[in-house]
């Protein structure tokens, strides 16, 4: 016969079971908090205020009257005025700015004439969603800013639309490179601190702590086969990504190969910290789920870094996802060298340092 009492009893010890676990239970709490606080006010599918550059070849008034616009527009977000071909070029490479509006030499003299000078927008399109906004609104902004001017001419200019590194806004192109970043995010940081805790929890670690081992040599010897494992990962996933989705690889060998051996190496320290932390495997799998949200909502891969709040731009500069994911995209579809990502590579350096000194601070050489 059911006994009400027992059921109430058994529930009874299931809820202290769960306070008892404060880890558990800050999970839980935790990640729909963090995932209605990112949704809510992180994403935003239509970004507006993007960085952009003019390259002034003239400077009349006309030309004044269009940069003016675009400083008032909420699609752009004039942050300076160049005349070197070479500085934007480089702007666009290293993705400082996600637009360039080149205004030719003679424009204003061209436009009096009726002549219909071009005006150029190059647009960083290895993030379609990004770009596409600005560059659909383009047109009619130059229209209406010289409106004023010229009356009812119609249309005063050419707009010529310059969609770089992405011409046709294939998706893959951009989803691809950034799944490196995320797959070595999960599996890395999650391999590790479950193996780790796996041994705490059959007991296999009490022996590795009876041994005259010191923590950056149990660091090391831990981390250093899966080393091997995420090499095997980023090759299938290149190859993959050449042979069926056609994205290609141009830029420097060197220069990926430092930032996917930082980024491994992040990730693993983080899976040693976490297993230091974690009495149990679950826990160590719900730590990395932590990490793994927030690295996918903010790093860019999903959802455009440059349309974020200013704040959750901050938080996503700490996250490594971000930076990797960055550098990757420049140098597959942009043809960047090492120079063009040391701003993506030394963050990289910095947080595997930190990580690794926490880790190695927090490892115990006796249990509690």
């Amino acid at each position: 016969m059911t006994s009400l009492s027992r059921i109430l009893a058994i529930m009874g010890k299931e809820f202290i079971q769960m306070l008892r676990d404060r880890l558990t239970f800050g999970m839980m709490v935790g990640i729909p908090v963090m995932q209605l606080l990112l949704f809510g006010y992180a994403i935003n599918t239509d970004p507006r205020n993007l960085p952009t550059l003019v390259e002034m070849g003239d400077n009349g008034p006309a030309s004044r009257a269009i940069t003016q616009a675009m400083e008032t527009s909420e699609y752009f977000d004039l942050i300076g005025l160049t005349t070197s071909a070479e500085e934007t070029e480089s702007a666009l490479q290293s993705g400082d700015v996600l637009f360039v509006v080149t205004i030719p030499p003679n424009f204003e003299r061209d436009l009096l004439r009726g002549d219909r000078p071009q005006i150029l927008l190059d647009a960083d399109a290895s993030d379609p969603v990004a770009a596409g906004t600005g560059a659909g609104a383009f047109p009619t902004l130059v229209q209406e800013a010289l409106a004023p001017l010229l009356g009812e001419m119609s249309p005063p200019v050419q707009t010529v639309i310059h969609r770089r590194y992405n011409p046709a806004g294939r998706t893959a192109l951009n989803i691809v490179p950034g799944l490196l970043g995320v797959i070595l995010t999960m599996t890395m940081a999650m391999m590790t601190s479950m193996a780790l805790t796996r041994e705490a929890e059959r007991g296999t670690l009490e022996t590795l702590l009876a041994t005259p081992t010191r923590p950056h040599e149990v660091m090391i010897g831990k981390i250093t086969p899966y080393v091997f494992v995420g090499s095997i990962q980023v090759a299938i996933l290149l190859a993959g990504a050449r042979l069926l989705f056609g994205v290609p690889f141009l830029g420097s060998p060197f220069a990926f190969l430092a930032a996917v051996s930082l980024f491994i190496l992040v990730n693993l320290s983080l899976g040693f910290l976490f297993s230091t932390v974690a009495r149990s495997q679950m826990q160590a799998m719900q730590m990395t789920f932590f990490i793994f949200l927030p690295s996918i909502l903010l790093s860019g891969f999903m959802f455009p870094f440059a349309g974020m709040p200013a704040w959750a731009q901050t938080l996503g500069q700490a996250l490594p996802t971000t930076h990797f994911i960055h550098a990757v995209r420049s140098i597959m579809l942009k043809g960047a060298g090492f120079r063009d990502v040391i701003h993506d590579i030394w963050p990289l350096a910095v947080i595997f340092a930190v990580i690794a000194t926490l880790a190695m601070l927090r490892y115990r050489r006796t249990l509690d």
